[in-house]
């Protein structure tokens, strides 16, 4: 049967207590009371705190003591308010660290490193690393001098040099870095032609950059220092890639070209320039042996006039001879007299003749070989009756 059906034993089957002690007024049913239970808590901190416990009736002894629990809770909550206002205020900064403290608003110290302590609200404490260096990376579309689009991507690495400022003067530092990297990029790509900034202009914009940025940060006041710009491979936007992959070729063969043509230079030059060297001396060897044929044909006439004025017949007469003989050394045609101009004979060296026309045909002056010992022709006998051997002076 359940503890409250009718005609039910209710004074031994109520689950709050056994029998009839665990109900308040006797016959009353229902959970134990709280306010037995809060009693029961106040004694036991009285006990702890030598106040008396309280008794069973609520007389004018019951309310003194519930007066003096009502301090001692107070006192509890005092003391762990305390205690975390300690364990709040108390802080350590390690040797990498600064903090910047706050009092009602306005900077009152910079902490170094060690245990310290601040009094909040009234105090506010800011605490960063100020030796690790930070970076962040960016890339974004900029406008080059000469009108091209480019993406240039690069890492900016910094880090806090003045605690004081880089809480103080700007309200967000790092957002301002980021828009000062923006301002400083633009302007020393929109400065730079595309090829600079593709090739060679790299490490030169990257110290731009960084000089730039530096300038922009400390007419900021924000108390960051940059350490280091990489500025990594700028390339085409994706929308023009190939035509800018086009003309990366033709720049390629370009300058292909040109290494080809500069080779050729290399072996033609040197060569033209010795051939113009040797066209030099060649004719340098001309003129001073003309100076001293001129010299010496000179010399020879003077010695020759003073050998005329001892013996002129001789001398006219040796002249006579010699000329004729160089005369005669040049003709084609060889005559042979007997004595008392008997049995004449005219000597044709047709080899002779056809070389020396061969020669004039050409072009070459090639000494002709004045041998007649072989292959000569024959003779033509002037005084010959026969037509086909007579030949004419």
């Amino acid at each position: 049967m359940a503890w409250n059906e009718p005609g039910g034993n209710s004074n031994n089957q109520d689950p709050w207590g056994s029998g009839g002690g665990g109900r308040r007024g006797g016959d009353r049913q229902g959970p134990p009371d709280l306010d037995e239970a809060f009693r029961k808590l106040q004694d036991s901190l009285n006990g702890m705190f030598g106040g008396k416990k309280r008794g069973g009736s609520g007389g004018a002894g019951g309310s003194g003591d519930g007066r003096r629990g009502g301090f001692a809770m107070l006192a509890i909550g005092l003391v762990v308010l305390v205690a975390f206002w300690l364990y709040s205020a108390v802080y350590v900064v390690d040797e990498q660290e600064q903090a910047v403290v706050l009092r009602l608003g306005e900077y009152h110290e910079t902490v170094g490193p060690g245990l310290n302590i601040y009094f909040p609200p009234i105090d506010k404490k800011f605490q960063e690393n100020v030796t690790r260096e930070r970076s962040y990376t960016k890339q974004g579309q900029m406008l080059t001098e000469d009108e091209n689009i480019i993406e240039v991507p690069l890492t900016v690495q910094y880090k806090i040099s003045d605690l004081r400022s880089f809480v103080l003067n700007v309200d967000q530092p790092e957002v301002s870095l980021q828009h000062a990297t923006d301002s400083a990029v633009r302007h020393v790509v929109g400065s730079m032609s595309m090829d600079q900034v593709l090739t060679e202009g790299r490490e030169v914009m990257a110290a731009e950059v960084k000089d730039r940025l530096q300038r922009f940060l400390d007419d900021y006041g924000t108390g960051i220092t940059v350490t280091q710009v990489n500025l990594q491979s700028a390339s085409a936007p994706q929308e023009v890639q190939e035509a800018f992959d086009d003309v990366i070729r033709a720049r390629e063969d370009e300058q292909r070209l040109k290494n080809q043509a500069e080779s050729y230079a290399n072996a033609v030059i040197p060569e033209a320039r010795g051939q113009a060297q040797r066209m030099l001396e060649e004719a340098s060897g001309y003129r001073d042996a003309v100076i001293a044929r001129a010299e010496g044909e000179s010399d020879r006439f003077s010695k020759l006039l003073t050998e005329y004025q001892q013996a002129p017949e001789v001398t006219r007469k040796r002249l006579y001879l010699e000329t004729m003989q160089d005369v005669m050394s040049n003709t084609s045609k060889v005559l042979v007299t007997g004595d008392a101009g008997q049995n004449n004979l005219l000597y044709l060296p047709l080899d002779k003749m056809v070389g020396e026309r061969n020669n004039r045909t050409s072009g070459s002056q090639t000494a002709v070989p004045t041998d007649t010992t072989t292959d000569a022709p024959p003779a033509i006998d002037m005084n010959s009756q026969d037509p086909r051997t007579r030949g004419t002076r």
